[in-house]
């Protein structure tokens, strides 16, 4: 009855002898670490864990010989295959009267968690901003579309081609802030579903870019053939695409490489929901690191790394994405950043 009990929780179980030694794992825990009982059994408990220097070994001596219990919270545990993964972990000594004291060690993967906390975050950060957004966008409007009429109003009275001049700089001026406050808004259109192929997407877009950027910027493309078609608006997703890659290309300056990448996901859950079949497209290019500052509002309207930059491209690309069920995920290290979309492949229902 206790095997079945273990072998069927979400939590991973190991336990180790007073060597040290597995000697029971549970599925879960093989799902974990990737590797089967047969291959498990018998390892150390520093062949299994791969920690730098002595830790695990060290924590575990000290468990046991205090026959204390140690908890440690949204550690990073680095796997055989050099995995890391964030785990709460609890190490407990098992004492029983002239029986060899064991050691019991649960591993709860916490990443899934932090992921979703993560993507909801974003999803939040984005609802909140556009509701601003189209708020501050009506109040401006409102006079905006006031001034500019008075502007023409005014010139048809004015004798003198100099004076509306004048005039004219004003209707422009107005009609320029307009077309600024559309852009934040994004596209005001629901998107047209259609069977698209996501590689299609990402071809026009390379060409495009391909076009206009200097030819010391090489393209690498990394593509997963077993990708199907989705129902999307093919229009809205270039652009989304689009704008990510001037943006890579932009940060990568004279020289560089982007790399589009595919991948399939299965059973994923994406905010809380969770789908079939998600499509992940990277995009990486070896630029520079985008400062801590930035990376943590990069999905705002107005946030830009460069001075000539408006920083709506991404804010506009997110915004599409979302109104596709997707998300947008920005990660930056020295020479490499990676815009991750992560879209729902949706089947064709016609």
């Amino acid at each position: 009855m206790e095997k079945r009990i273990l072998e069927n929780l979400n939590t991973a179980i190991l336990f180790f002898n007073s060597d040290l030694l597995l000697t029971y794992v549970n599925p879960a825990a093989e799902m974990l670490f990737e590797l089967s009982s047969k291959k498990m059994l018998q390892m150390t408990a520093k062949d299994i864990f791969h920690c730098p220097g002595e830790v695990i070994d060290v924590t575990l001596i000290k468990s046991l010989e205090s026959g204390q219990p140690f908890i440690e919270r949204e550690m990073s545990l680095p796997l055989p295959d050099k995995r890391i993964i964030k785990v709460d972990c609890s190490v407990t000594p098992l004492n029983e009267p002239n029986i060899e004291t064991n050691i019991l060690v649960e591993l709860r993967a916490i990443d899934r968690q932090i992921r979703i906390s993560h993507e909801e975050q974003l999803i939040s950060q984005h609802h909140a901003t556009r509701a601003l957004i189209r708020g501050m966008a009506h109040e401006i409007k409102n006079p905006l579309g006031g001034i500019r009429g008075a502007a023409q109003l005014l010139e048809e009275e004015l004798n003198s081609d100099d004076l509306k001049e004048y005039t004219q700089v004003i209707t422009r001026e107005a009609d320029r802030l307009k077309t600024l406050l559309n852009r934040m808004l994004g596209p005001n259109k629901l998107p047209k579903q259609q069977s698209i192929n996501i590689h299609q997407v990402l071809e026009r877009v390379r060409m495009l870019v391909k076009a206009e950027m200097p030819k010391n910027i090489l393209f690498h493309r990394d593509y997963d053939p077993s990708l199907p078609d989705t129902q999307a608006d093919e229009d809205l997703l270039i652009q989304a695409v689009l704008n990510i890659v001037r943006n890579a290309a932009q940060a990568i300056g004279q020289k560089g490489n982007i790399t589009l990448k595919t991948r399939i996901q299965r059973q994923f859950t994406l905010a809380n929901h969770k789908y079939k079949l998600i499509s992940k497209i990277e995009i990486i290019n070896d630029g520079p690191k985008i400062p801590d500052y930035i990376l943590k509002n990069i999905f705002y309207p107005m946030i830009s790394g460069r001075a000539e930059g408006t920083g709506l491209g991404l804010s506009i690309s997110q915004s599409i994405i979302n109104q596709h069920d997707g998300l947008i995920e920005c990660l930056s290290e020295d020479n490499k950043t990676t815009f991750i979309i992560l879209l729902p492949l949706k089947e064709n229902h016609d």
